[in-house]
């Protein structure tokens, strides 16, 4: 061990500790430094950083994302030559106290580690077509190569099982984890329609609703995913509140058709969602128009809501859907239209809103995946100039 005195050069802990602040738990979705996961900084010789990062739990799946990301953050500073990051296991008190501090009565256990975008699909109310939308954005975006799934949150007007074409009862893993089951296109769908009686109503109160939907998210077998699209109920209560602690770090997705009423209730799903913190990512217009055969165009819901309520939001347009009996027809036979039709003149539109959705939701950390190997303090080394992980063994 080098012992030659630390250079003024060199950050202080304080920098260290808040040049990591924007390293997020893919889960938890704060930064690590707010939940109190960097256990320790130890500064050395030579430009020598030690980390250590306090983990949830021992078989976390996502390790090398925390090794990557805060090595990199780390040798970003002035002076930093070399990041060794070590990993413990938060106790059982500690444990206790975050899952106090998120308001939450259990913390997540993995399900949603490889999940890089969570992409809320509403509307604040009905009619507008958000649940077909949200079908075939997902089948879009399939289609552009990205892993993809959907959660129908509307646990009292499900629809998706039918507009994806999935009606079989969910399978569980050895890990007790839920199966989801998977649509045309490899898209990975959970609803609680797969788990009551065909056509059933729900008659559930808050509290229910809030552990179906944390049951949707954190007790699926996901896997790695690019997008996993939620699609949202009519109104503001109950689920943006649940979403908004259980996913802080999700964006919103608004449609909407062009009439004034619709734009108004959408802006006050927006506002909603501004106020639990979860990002306007932009507005999708449903229903902008019909052109007959003969190529005359009508606007039946009215013109240019959509762009109004983008520039309102100060968000982009990403895309307007004309109104398309086949968009209707393959929705009900669990068909997407940009899968069955992809020439169809919606089908385009939302295929426009699906890059107009990965565009705006640029990867910025690759996430590496590792074996299993006990938690120790095995520090991989990763350079200023040319960032190397080495594991140890």
């Amino acid at each position: 061990m080098n012992d030659a005195p630390i250079t003024d050069s060199m950050p202080s802990e304080d920098e260290i500790r808040e040049a990591l602040r924007p390293v997020i738990d893919p889960e938890l979705r704060r930064s690590i430094v707010d939940l109190g996961m960097v256990r320790s900084v130890e500064i050395k010789a030579d430009g020598v950083v030690d980390i250590v990062i306090s983990l949830t739990t021992p078989g976390c799946p996502i390790r090398g994302h925390f090794q990557q990301a805060v090595a990199e953050s780390a040798t970003a500073l002035p002076g930093v030559q070399v990041v060794n990051v070590g990993f413990d296991v938060l106790s059982e008190d500690e444990k206790g106290e975050l899952r106090t501090k998120l308001g939450r009565g259990a913390l997540p256990q993995g399900a949603l580690a490889q999940v890089h975008n969570v992409i809320c699909v509403g509307s604040g109310k009905g009619g507008v077509g958000k649940s077909t939308m949200t079908a075939n954005l997902a089948a879009a975006l399939a289609l552009e190569g990205h892993r993809v799934a959907v959660v129908d949150c509307d646990v009292y007007g499900y629809s998706i099982p039918r507009m994806l074409g999935v009606h079989d009862r969910p399978k569980v893993n050895d890990q007790r984890k839920i199966l989801p089951l998977e649509a045309a296109g490899g898209v990975k769908v959970m609803s609680i329609g797969f788990f009551i009686e065909k056509n059933a109503a729900v008659v559930w109160r808050g509290a229910m609703l809030h552990k179906a939907i944390q049951q949707f998210l954190e007790d699926v077998e996901w896997g790695e995913l690019d997008y996993l699209l939620l699609d949202l109920p009519p109104g503001t209560g109950d689920v943006s509140m649940t979403l908004a602690q259980l996913l802080p770090q999700s964006k919103f997705v608004i449609v909407t058709t062009p009439q004034p009423a619709a734009q108004t209730v959408a802006k006050r799903s927006a506002e909603m969602s501004k106020k639990v913190n979860i990002e306007v990512l932009g507005v999708i217009e449903n229903m902008s128009g019909f052109t007959t055969p003969g190529g005359e165009r009508f606007a039946i819901f009215g013109e240019g809501g959509g762009q109004q309520l983008a520039d309102e939001l100060d968000v982009p347009l990403l895309g307007k859907a004309p109104i398309s009996e086949p968009l209707r027809v393959h929705a009900d036979e669990g068909t997407p239209l940009v899968v069955a039709d992809p020439d169809d003149p919606a089908a385009q539109a939302i295929r426009q809103a699906a890059r107009g959705i990965v565009a705006m939701t640029p990867r910025e950390l690759p996430v590496f995946q590792e074996a299993a190997e006990p938690l120790g303090f095995e520090l991989p080394v990763v350079t200023q100039h040319a960032p190397v992980i080495r594991t140890g063994g």
